[in-house]
Formats: C-alpha cells, sequence, structure tokens
C-alpha cells in the first residue's frame, strides 16, 4: 500500500499519544475529555465499534471510489471536518492549518464561532469554501452581524448548534481553570515549561484568542470578566422560533447539529433545513444520553430520503467513517482525530490525518468489496 502519511504515525491512537506528548496538559485535556464520568465520551466510539460489516469476496470488484455528493458539490471523501472550540489552544493556528488541509483534500472545513480564527481569515484561505458553525448569541443584532460575515465570505453552508443549552460541567477543566489565553496558574506554567516547543510556537504565533468575537468584546477584560461576557453572550438554547428567522435570511444550506432524537429531526424536516449532523457533543455534554451510533438508528430508519442525515461524535477512524455510513449516515465529520493530528505534527497534522483516513477507509471497501460508499449500507450485517 501507498503510504501518503509519514509511517511513523500511521493510526489515530498514534496521533493521539504523540499530541499528549507535545502539547500541556490543560489543553491535552480540554480536548481529549468528556463530561462528568466521561461516559458518552467512551460509549460513542465503543458502541459504533460493535458496528459489523459483511463482506462479499466473489463478488466482481473493479476498484472502490470515495467521491461523494453532498448539497450539489462532489467532495473527494465521506467525511469532513468537525468544529471544535478554541483550537489554537491546542495548537497555534490550528482552525488555518485544517482549513487548507481541507480545501487540498477537497472535503468539508466547519469553522466554529468560538474558535481563534477569524470568519474572515478561514474565508481567505479556502476561497470560501468552508461551512460556518454558529452559537446562537443572546442579542440578534450579534447573530445578524455573524450571519452578514459569513454570507459576505461565500459561505455556502450555515451549521447551527442546538446541544449547547448550557455549557457541560467538565471537571478537568474546572481543575485547571481552563480560560482563554490559558490562566498562569504554577500548575499551568510548570505544564507550560515542560512543553518548549508549544510554548515557543505559541509566543511565535500570539496568545490565542477568539478571534471572531474579537470585535464585540469589551476590552481589557480580565480572566473571570471573558468567562462571564462569553456566558452572557450564548445564553439560552435553540429553539423554532429561532431557526425560522434564520432560515428565512440565509439563502444558503442550513444544517442542524446536536440532533439526537426523532423529534428534533421531524421538527428540522418543517422548518425547511437541508440536513442534520446526529451527534451529542463529542460526549462533551450529556453523559446520560445515548451514543451517537445508536441515536442514528432509529432517525435513519424513519426519515432516510426526507434530509440528509449525517454523524459526528466518536469517529475515530477510517473503519470507523464506514461503520457510520453503512448505518444510514450520509457523511461523517471528525473533531478529535484532527486536533490529535494537528498536535502531534504541526504544520502537516491535518493532511496527515487526511491521508489515514482515506487509507484506511479505501482499504476497508476494497476489502468487502464496496465500490461506491452510497452501496456500504448494502454491508451492514
Amino acid at each position: 500500500m501507498n503510504l501518503s502519511y509519514n509511517p511513523n504515525f500511521p493510526s489515530i491512537d498514534d496521533l493521539r499519544t504523540r499530541a499528549q506528548q507535545r502539547i500541556p496538559r490543560f489543553a491535552f485535556e480540554y480536548l481529549d475529555g468528556g463530561c462528568n464520568e466521561d461516559l458518552n465520551l467512551h460509549k460513542n466510539t465503543a458502541e459504533l465499534r460493535e458496528v459489523e460489516l459483511k463482506p462479499y469476496y466473489l463478488n466482481h470488484h473493479s476498484g472502490s471510489d470515495l467521491k461523494t455528493e453532498l448539497f450539489g458539490h462532489l467532495y473527494d471523501a465521506p467525511f469532513g471536518i468537525a468544529p471544535v472550540g478554541l483550537q489554537g489552544l491546542m495548537w497555534p493556528n490550528a482552525p488555518e492549518i485544517l482549513a487548507k488541509a481541507a480545501v487540498a483534500h477537497n472535503i468539508p472545513f466547519i469553522l466554529s464561532t468560538v474558535t481563534t480564527s477569524s470568519i474572515e481569515r478561514i474565508a481567505e484561505l479556502t476561497e470560501g469554501k468552508f461551512w460556518f458553525q454558529l452559537y446562537h448569541p443572546a442579542d440578534n443584532a450579534l447573530r445578524d452581524d455573524l450571519l452578514d460575515r459569513a454570507e459576505a465570505a461565500g459561505c455556502k453552508v450555515l451549521v447551527l448548534l442546538s446541544d449547547v443549552p448550557t455549557f457541560g460541567y467538565r471537571p478537568r477543566d474546572i481543575r485547571n481553570g481552563l480560560a482563554m489565553p490559558p490562566k498562569m496558574t504554577l500548575r499551568n506554567v510548570l505544564q507550560i515549561m515542560g512543553k518548549p516547543n508549544w510554548a515557543i510556537q505559541t509566543l511565535l504565533h500570539g496568545q490565542p484568542n477568539f478571534a471572531n468575537m474579537k470585535k464585540y468584546m469589551p476590552k481589557n477584560l480580565d480572566m473571570k470578566q471573558l468567562g462571564v461576557y462569553m456566558n452572557q453572550t450564548f445564553a439560552g438554547r435553540m429553539n423554532e422560533e429561532k431557526i425560522k428567522v434564520i432560515r428565512e435570511r440565509w439563502k444558503g444550506k442550513i444544517v442542524l447539529k446536536g440532533v439526537a432524537s426523532e423529534e428534533d429531526t421531524d421538527r428540522a424536516i418543517r422548518l425547511g433545513l437541508d440536513g442534520i449532523i446526529v451527534s451529542n457533543h463529542g460526549g462533551r455534554q450529556l453523559d446520560a444520553g445515548q451514543s451517537s451510533i445508536h441515536a442514528l438508528e432509529p432517525i435513519v430508519r424513519k426519515y432516510a430520503g426526507q434530509i440528509k442525515i449525517m454523524l459526528d461524535s466518536g469517529i475515530r477512524s477510517g473503519p470507523d467513517v464506514a461503520r457510520a455510513l453503512a448505518s444510514g449516515a450520509a457523511f461523517a465529520f471528525l473533531g478529535r482525530s484532527f486536533m490529535y493530528g494537528v498536535a502531534a505534527l504541526g504544520n502537516s497534522g491535518g493532511e496527515h490525518t487526511i491521508a489515514i483516513l482515506k487509507t484506511q477507509l479505501k482499504q476497508v471497501m476494497e476489502q468487502i468489496g464496496c465500490q461506491q460508499v452510497t452501496e456500504l449500507p448494502n454491508h451492514l450485517i
């Protein structure tokens, strides 16, 4: 097999291990952790990996093609880069590294409202070929300005986040006093001193900040004031009335992310949305909830063909992508896997991770005799 990635790190687990070695503990634990006891974090991947695929070895097979059509665009693979907040905390310029890799490999990149590169910067790097995830602000004027900026930047797909009505209870982040920029407690200073490469790169690129929100924030906020400001700015839950207003003013495609029930899927269809991403926010919000794959199954049975159904949370590898698509998802999104790649390998981490996933997924499809991504459900046991 032709390896187009660093053979020293041939798996996402290898990248995770390397990332843990290279970045401060508070940054790694923010990336790697879930909420409360991490039950749903682990269930997501474990229960996805219970999905089994059936090979047909004697069928005629002329090769496997990863190309996948989504919202009128033909992507080179059926997976994309999920939105992650505070990306620059894990590695400087992480959103820019991943956005450039996504364009180079023709896969979707979703920019979070609360990450560390701006809408305008990502639009410049991608020529508008990006998706934007909106954390719905409490203030409608702020919402409208964010939407205007995304539209002016050429964004074609808007992702509405529905599964953060409250911020998750995350014991690691509480212990670490997580803030942007990081609090300079003795504990955190010692962690930074132990990761000199991260410290030097962060110094060279400047401290990470909420780039999309910078123009709206009062100047000279201290750490406590910043936390209060962010909590107040994004207070309140998504609802049908808020979605209706956005649907009326946004001309492009709209996807609802964080769907975990048939009821919310039905509402998304009635509201005229174009797609949903079945997700539990990577196990970071509700420890007592279902895994993402178990939430997907009844939604696919009832609503397949009525709306684009995608999956996020717990997907870590090419075989996991195959499992998700075989279970009826039209597309898969990965967040942590790509951040492990960037934290492990810096500027080459995004393309390296994409190469791993493409190679793994194609091997699975070749092995089971699946020619097109859309045929993977035929192999579901």
